[in-house]
């Protein structure tokens, strides 16, 4: 039996005759471009979130590069953001011309250590980007009072975290002046191709963002500020109006798949429930909620279920020669990249980040995935140990 790193084919087939409608509908209708199913989809994702107003874009890095361009963020500011995330968090900052200011990652949660903060916080800074890593909030608490007391923007990257929620209840996306999410089509809710969204409670920021996604354009030819083609297609929209329905359901059953991987791994002797998640004698480190001892947990969604594990690069190939898929997210982290090495940053600087690049590996989570995969998982997981010692 070979187990799939992500399958679109399942959720495909379980939605495919409503999607396909959905799809036929835009094309029938021959609006292909924002309109009708764009403002509903808008619409449906800002109650979701808790929030005023969204704005459909065209990927989750245009969410980002939109919403600091929109802010006036640019040459001469700074942005202070995590080491460890996808590119597009630190490439969008690059791309606006402003510095970027990084801090180490938090070794529970793996997102951005708020305890770093405020030391890289400057005269220049301008505003903070956590990143809610694998689809569980970033500590939003300390970074929030921080933000407040210095008179920072807070843009949330939101890209893997629809539908996560805070300690207090609020969900991704409601703590900022902005949220911005991704629908690539392997994310929690993933569309038929890129596209994205900016949530905000901030009614000035949301009428801009809707001039800034058309080129800065109102009326027709009319252009008061840059901004770019970052309009979310209606096919886009209408898709994910489908698979919208069944977020919540989708999103239980990761965390489902979740519980039964940490089950199976604890049991097996793989890993230990220490919430430490360094026990020395365990092959690997399960994935941590925040505040899980005060009796408030964080309403992680899993986008990913991401083990920190000995010898990974042995076990990954191990995996993958018995069929079974994995990822590795993410082996470098910014401050390694060639196009940030004028940062001047050192590795002794993210003893964190460097130690997740080093050890991280994601397994299959996806709501379709069977119980007897995940126990095959496990089991060759633990073969491989069992081989190796």
């Amino acid at each position: 039996m070979k187990v799939k790193f992500f399958d679109l084919e399942r959720q495909y087939l379980e939605i495919q005759e409503e999607l396909e409608e959905a799809v036929l509908r835009v094309l029938r209708s021959r609006n292909y471009i924002l309109g009708e199913e764009t403002e509903k989809l808008e619409a449906e994702l800002a109650e979701y979130c808790g929030t005023k107003y969204a704005v459909g874009v065209s990927s989750g890095s245009d969410a980002l590069l939109a919403s600091l361009m929109v802010l006036g963020i640019g040459e001469g500011d700074e942005v202070v953001t995590t080491d460890y995330s996808f590119f597009a968090t630190a490439g969008s900052i690059a791309r606006t011309g402003a510095k970027i200011k990084l801090a180490d990652a938090d070794p529970i949660s793996y997102n951005i250590d708020p305890n770093q903060i405020e030391d890289l916080i400057g005269p220049k800074t301008k505003a903070i980007i956590p990143v809610h890593l694998y689809g569980q909030c970033a500590d939003m608490d300390p970074i929030k009072e921080i933000a407040d007391r210095r008179g920072l923007f807070v843009i949330e990257d939101a890209a893997q975290a629809i539908g996560a929620e805070y300690k207090n209840g609020a969900k991704a996306g409601s703590f900022g002046v902005a949220g911005c999410f991704s629908f690539y089509p392997t994310k929690n809710l993933g569309g038929l191709g890129d596209g994205g969204l900016i949530t905000t409670n901030d009614k000035d920021l949301y009428e801009k963002l809707k001039i800034a996604r058309n080129h800065g354009m109102r009326p027709k030819y009319e252009h008061k500020f840059i901004g770019g083609n970052f309009r979310l297609d209606a096919i886009q929209a209408a898709g994910l109006r489908v698979k919208f329905k069944n977020l919540e359901r989708w999103n239980e059953k990761r965390r489902k798949n979740a519980e039964l991987y940490d089950k199976l791994f604890i049991e097996s002797g793989l890993a230990s429930d220490s919430e430490t998640n360094g026990d020395k004698d365990a092959k690997a480190a399960l994935p941590k909620a925040l505040y899980k001892d005060s009796g408030v947990k964080n309403y992680h969604i899993y986008h990913q279920y991401a083990l920190k594990v000995k010898q990974r690069d042995e076990l990954r190939k191990f995996l993958s020669e018995n069929g079974i898929g994995t990822e590795i997210y993410y082996p470098i982290p910014f401050h390694r990249q060639e196009c940030f090495k004028d940062l001047g940053y050192k590795a002794s600087d993210f003893p964190v980040s460097n130690e997740l690049a080093a050890a991280t590996l994601a397994l299959p989570i996806y709501p379709e995935l069977k119980r007897e995969e995940i126990e095959l998982v496990v089991e060759k997981i633990e073969e491989f140990y069992r081989n190796s010692d």
